[in-house]
């Protein structure tokens, strides 16, 4: 895994950095423009997601490194794509990203919570060699950083960075391919298993959430947009951050696996719940 473990960090902190190049203060005002839309999109993210997860290990007969994959892939924030497909999905962008943004930033404290306690209460011995605090440091290197970095680049090169963001976004999903390819490479021998034990729970958890999220926020939000966003949202994980998380704490490539196969999952489901949705709509 020697590959993953030394891809992950960068190729996170480049990501991280296109987020950032994406962003303005605007953004983090709208927040407190729209609060309820905000907050109700960010309790789905941060709260329910992670127990839903945690019911899922639970049920289901789940192996200890696929059931602590599985919690840091609900702990990890939205992905950078979910703006894309919320804008395909005629949903409210500018919620999409101030929701990512948000998230994105406060993983430093919320990631490490959910997976740390996660991991100690299903028994796993090996996240006891790390604080919280030290998780956080590290996260904060790769993740907090490279997108207030990516933030200060945009204010001294608004136009370039406005022009060339569609480019921006594209190169941010090569790179995630990048990773999911290190991954296959160094495991191929073991994958088609890790996948069959994994494909199930994420499965679940990725349709479970999309589907809770857009029915229960129906009457909590402002409207149809805000449903989509807020849906997508819960849908759309960042997976390369999963994967650094998994990498950083456990050297069995298991642990990652749930990561992976989500990454898959989300995108064959989200373009299928988008269809759904333009059919209805």
């Amino acid at each position: 895994m020697q590959i993953v473990t030394t891809i992950a960090p960068i190729i996170l902190a480049l990501i991280m950095f296109a987020l950032g190049l994406g962003l303005s203060i605007d953004d983090f005002k709208r927040v407190l423009k729209f609060p309820k839309d905000f907050l109700v999109g960010i309790t789905f993210q941060i709260v329910i997601l992670p127990i839903v997860a945690f019911i899922i290990v639970m049920t289901l007969d789940l192996s200890l490194p696929i059931s602590i994959g599985l919690m840091i892939i609900a702990a990890a924030p939205g992905g950078v794509t979910s703006n894309a497909l919320t804008k395909f999905a005629n949903g409210d962008v500018a919620l999409s990203v101030s929701l990512t943004a948000v998230t994105s930033l406060i993983s430093i404290v919320s990631v490490p919570f959910i997976v740390v306690k996660s991991s100690n209460f299903l028994g796993s011995s090996i996240t006891q060699e790390f604080s919280m605090v030290g998780i956080a440091l590290k996260m904060a290197l790769v993740v907090t950083i490279p997108v207030i970095l990516g933030m200060i680049v945009r204010v001294l090169a608004k136009n370039l960075i406005t022009s060339k963001i569609n480019l921006i976004n594209k190169t941010t999903g090569f790179l995630f391919i990048l990773v999911f390819l290190a991954i296959l490479i160094e495991e191929n021998e073991n994958i088609l298993i890790y996948f069959k034990q994994a494909g199930l729970s994420v499965l679940i958890l990725n349709i479970t959430m999309m589907c809770l999220s857009y029915f229960v926020s129906k009457k909590l939000v402002s409207g149809i947009a805000q449903q989509k966003c807020i849906s997508l949202e819960c849908g759309l994980q960042n997976g390369t951050l999963a994967i650094f998380v998994a990498t950083m704490l456990f050297d069995d490539v298991a642990f990652l696996v749930p990561s992976g196969a989500y990454a898959i999952t989300m995108y064959i489901t989200g373009f299928i719940f988008i269809y759904i949705l333009k059919k209805s709509n």
